[in-house]
């Protein structure tokens, strides 16, 4: 599994690394009881330093998507099916807030607002 970091982001670099493993969780690509790159190696393929990848961690095992099993590393959590769709749709419903209060300061309407989410839906498939 690749991570992109954009240094450039005015989100924190350990915030970029746990968005992008939780994705990688919450999509299946990264299995129950798989072990994550350790936080040093990490560290170094991101060319990062060791707190920022430590901090990336501790969030996603605060988030309970790992567990951090002391000497040995930091493994997916197994996910709950309902779980997963409760917080897939707590995300959505803060993200589609973010657009409305976006849209309204921004002058864009409903019909704009709706058509570009009709858009994005398509270009998923």
């Amino acid at each position: 599994m690749q991570l992109h970091i954009d240094p450039g982001s005015s989100d924190p670099i350990y915030e970029q690394i746990r968005a992008a493993l939780a994705a990688a969780i919450l999509s299946g690509e990264l299995a129950s009881g798989e072990a994550l790159p350790s936080i040093r190696t990490l560290a170094r393929d991101l060319r990062v330093s060791v707190i920022t990848t430590t901090r990336a961690y501790n969030e996603l095992v605060a988030d309970g998507l790992a567990d951090s099993v002391r000497g040995k590393g930091v493994f997916v959590r197994a996910q709950d099916p309902d779980e997963l769709r409760a917080r897939a749709l707590d995300r959505i419903e803060r993200s589609l807030g973010e657009a409305v209060d976006a849209a309204r300061s921004g002058g864009i309407d409903d019909a704009t607002l709706r058509t570009m989410l009709g858009r994005r839906i398509e270009e998923e498939r």
